[in-house]
């Protein structure tokens, strides 16, 4: 009777991963660690040596980081496989864990968009699984943020995060690998570190499976937030419409909140999701605004809207994430004959078709429209040139007694 050895686990979860994407480029992050050296070694024994390459990231917060990459980029190339030290300045006002971890993951942005990396592989395990949803939980998270990492997220992708840190350390051992201990893995600077070192330890002594627990957790919360995410993602773009999304239930109003900043990549924590939930619940009356870091919300009647709050160079980057944030309308087109479409201005007035030839100040109907004053302030009019009549008005619609074919159109046919 023949016996097959079984598939080492990380052997297994890498293989499993690469056969979800199929051939290609596989970039690795790789700090020297067992975990993340476990897993550069099977993405080479699974995808091959040519089709891998290892990325290391020098944060220059340690003299012995740089030795350390050289390190581990020469055992990279003595296995067949490319590699790639980047040096990255952290700047940080707040969180050095933070402003590392965004300055590591642009680097490997940049890195996989100019290799062409079909997949960015990076080396969570179970371990930094239960340590994230622990932190949040001590930092004060909603049900989001207890999903913890995610095991995939655009190009990056976590196969080892399923298992636990044993699994590492005997495929380290069996395979003889080389290993460099990151220093920022014991700088007592690192909340991480700290709760790593002095709380967890203890917690363990009261729930000696409290890892297995927090990464149950995570999984729950993940399942939940599948299920929410589907649910608010209609609701989740700027402009939002305030009574809409009002009616839906305060789980599902938060989140489609939250996937909105998301999308305009724009800070926020769970004090601005309460406050911003409280604006779109309110009745409209008046116009409302809550600050963020880098930009200004404002309800305007049922519209909650974006605008760039920041000076300089954040300012342009704000700017252009609301402006990807929001849908672009198709241009209007002038019809034929001595008509002039321009940008409304004050003092104008028209006979709207409602008013049956009655004429208001155009800045009153828009009003009495309800149009948002950073929407109307690009409106555009049709003027008939021989009287200066205003024969049709963008969000307003036709002058009384105009024929329906003098109004200029959207691509889609609406005005």
């Amino acid at each position: 009777m023949t016996t097959t050895a079984p598939v080492d686990p990380v052997i297994a979860a890498v293989n499993a991963q690469i056969g979800r994407v199929g051939p290609g480029l596989y970039g690795v992050a790789c700090s020297g660690g067992a975990d993340s050296m476990a897993l550069a070694d099977a993405a080479i024994c699974v995808a091959g040596a040519p089709h891998v390459v290892v990325m290391v990231i020098d944060h220059g917060l340690s003299a012995a980081a740089a030795g350390a990459a050289r390190a581990v980029a020469d055992w990279a190339r003595g296995q067949g496989a490319a590699a790639v030290i980047r040096r990255v300045t952290v700047v940080h006002r707040g969180s050095l864990e933070a402003a590392a971890r965004d300055a590591r993951y642009a680097a490997l942005e940049r890195l996989a968009d100019r290799l062409g990396a079909a997949r960015v592989l990076v080396g969570h395990t179970a371990r930094d699984q239960a340590e994230t949803v622990l932190l949040r939980l001590l930092r004060g998270t909603g049900p989001a943020g207890l999903a913890g990492i995610p095991a995939a997220r655009g190009r990056f992708a976590r196969p080892l995060l399923a298992l636990g840190r044993d699994a590492t350390a005997a495929y380290v051992a069996a395979r003889g690998l080389p290993t460099w201990e990151d220093p920022m893995n014991e700088d007592p600077r690192l909340t991480r570190v700290r709760v790593r070192r002095d709380l967890l330890p203890q917690l363990r002594r009261e729930n000696p499976q409290l890892d297995a627990a927090l990464v149950r957790l995570a999984h729950s919360a993940a399942e939940w937030l599948e299920v929410i995410d589907g649910l608010a993602a209609p609701h989740a773009r700027f402009p939002i419409a305030c009574r809409e999304l009002a009616a839906q239930p305060a789980a599902v109003r938060k989140r489609a909140l939250a996937l909105a900043l998301d999308r305009a990549a724009l800070d926020h924590d769970a004090s601005h999701l309460e406050a911003l939930d409280r604006i779109v619940t309110r009745a409209p009356r008046g116009t409302l605004r809550i600050d963020l870091p880098a930009a200004r919300l404002v309800r305007t009647y049922d519209r909650l809207e974006l605008e760039p709050r920041a000076s300089g160079p954040a300012a342009a980057a704000s700017a252009a994430a609301l402006a990807a944030a929001a849908p672009a309308a198709p241009p209007l087109t002038s019809p034929p004959g001595p008509y002039l479409l321009r940008v409304w201005q004050r003092g104008d007035r028209m006979k709207p078709a409602r008013l049956k030839g009655r004429s208001r100040k155009l800045s009153d109907l828009y009003i009495d429209a309800k149009v948002p004053r950073a929407t109307r302030a690009s409106a555009r009019v049709l003027v008939r040139t021989t009287t200066g009549a205003i024969v049709w008005a963008e969000h307003i619609g036709l002058a009384h007694d105009e024929p329906s074919a003098l109004a200029p159109t959207r691509s889609d046919g609406s005005f």
